[in-house]
């Protein structure tokens, strides 16, 4: 495998990631960045604005101006009720799948040496 093992597992759970986020409260795209960023997700606020495109085209998100008292008018984010039921199926197939991958990747093998009958 060519692309970095991270880069792949990152690329299938930035979108519930930024679901996640918005689900909490709406946020402007400076404030999502910075939080996925900060957590490792994506690597600069480029890399947001087309999955925000994406997440808005499929109707999980939906936006809206609001002035900014420190500069121009900023663009908020918030999850549409599409966006919520996407996000309540991935939190009850996240669990049990990244439990699965666990056991089956998250230990070293604890097979003994004398086990081969």
């Amino acid at each position: 495998m060519s692309e970095d093992v991270g880069a792949q597992l990152r690329k299938g759970v930035v979108e519930p990631c930024i679901l996640g986020l918005l689900a909490r409260e709406p946020m402007y795209g400076w404030q999502l960045s910075e939080q996925l960023v900060a957590h490792g997700m994506i690597a600069s606020i480029g890399t947001l604005y087309p999955i925000l495109g994406r997440l808005r085209a499929q109707g999980l998100v939906s936006s809206f101006d609001e002035a900014s008292p420190a500069g121009p008018v900023r663009k908020f984010y918030e999850l549409t009720d599409a966006g919520r039921d996407r996000l309540g199926a991935f939190r009850q197939q996240w669990a049990p799948f990244s439990a699965t991958v666990h056991q089956l990747v998250g230990a070293p093998d604890q097979r003994k040496d004398d086990s081969h009958d």
